[in-house]
């Protein structure tokens, strides 16, 4: 599976352009495809931060894309009211992760009916997931997946401890690796959070060979130039060898048979 796109969107140019070419390039490395995008950005670091067009703008542009493409679509909700409204446009609703506990948005999500993305917030221990996907059993979401980003390492940092991976999969639930935000260093750069986009390949390959189901990975024509998560968004023009990046070793272990731990 990929999960990939632009960390917000910022022009309908930009939106279809990027879409298109991760579409033929999923198809093409033989992967699963969802679309992701988000019309708001409620958590960036300063005020002057571009959060994006809004829920009424950014739905509309979605659902031109989706129709338009024909490829599945996911976004960001931030509150309960936006799940229902979302749900109307897009295939899979997204969770972030500073939200993961957030038992009313998590409620809401699940009554559409949807398929939800939960990150898992990087304040959490993976075993501590466990509670809030049975929050969103509770109301009968039975297409869940889960999103590892990395844990918060003292200031300024993150890590990822790949042993999380078994935790994660007690749940049940398929398990995506976010490498573009484990590559994050949250507001290094005081009004904005920075990185390091060199990490995104081993560590795309790192999880690939732990086990994990699928990528995440924030995509953009020009990430030096992108209004959000410029320092570690993935070019365009790149995402195909770092498909191929993350292919070799799960193509290499898949079959191999799982030992009981």
């Amino acid at each position: 599976m990929l999960f990939a796109g632009p960390c917000v969107i910022e022009s309908r140019n930009q939106l279809f352009e990027t879409a298109q070419v991760l579409r033929d390039v999923a198809e093409a490395a033989g992967f699963t495809f969802v679309f992701k995008a988000s019309f708001d950005k409620a958590n960036r670091s300063s005020i002057s931060a571009w959060r994006g067009p809004g829920i009424e703008a950014g739905l509309e542009l979605l659902g031109d894309l989706r129709a338009s493409l024909d490829i599945r679509t996911l976004c960001d909700i931030h509150e309960p009211t936006q799940a229902a409204l979302a749900a109307d446009v897009v295939d899979v609703l997204q969770i972030p992760a500073f939200l993961c506990r957030q038992t009313d948005l998590l409620l809401a999500a699940a009554a559409t009916g949807k398929p939800v993305n939960l990150k898992k917030g990087q304040f959490m221990a993976p075993w501590q997931v466990g509670p809030a996907v049975e929050k969103l059993r509770s109301k009968g979401s039975s297409e869940i997946l889960l999103t590892e980003r990395g844990t918060t390492f003292g200031h300024g940092d993150l890590i990822v401890d790949f042993r999380g991976l078994s935790e994660l999969r007690n749940t049940d639930c398929p398990c995506l690796f976010d490498a573009s935000h484990s590559a994050q260093q949250p507001g290094i750069h005081g009004d904005r959070s920075g990185g390091k986009r060199r990490w995104t390949p081993i560590l795309a390959r790192a999880a690939a060979a732990a086990g994990f189901d699928g990528l995440y990975l924030e995509v953009h024509p020009d990430p030096d130039s992108a209004l959000s998560d410029r320092d570690t968004q993935w070019p365009l023009s790149a995402v195909a060898p770092l498909l191929e990046h993350f292919k070799a070793p799960f193509d290499s272990c898949r079959d191999l048979p799982r030992l009981p731990y």
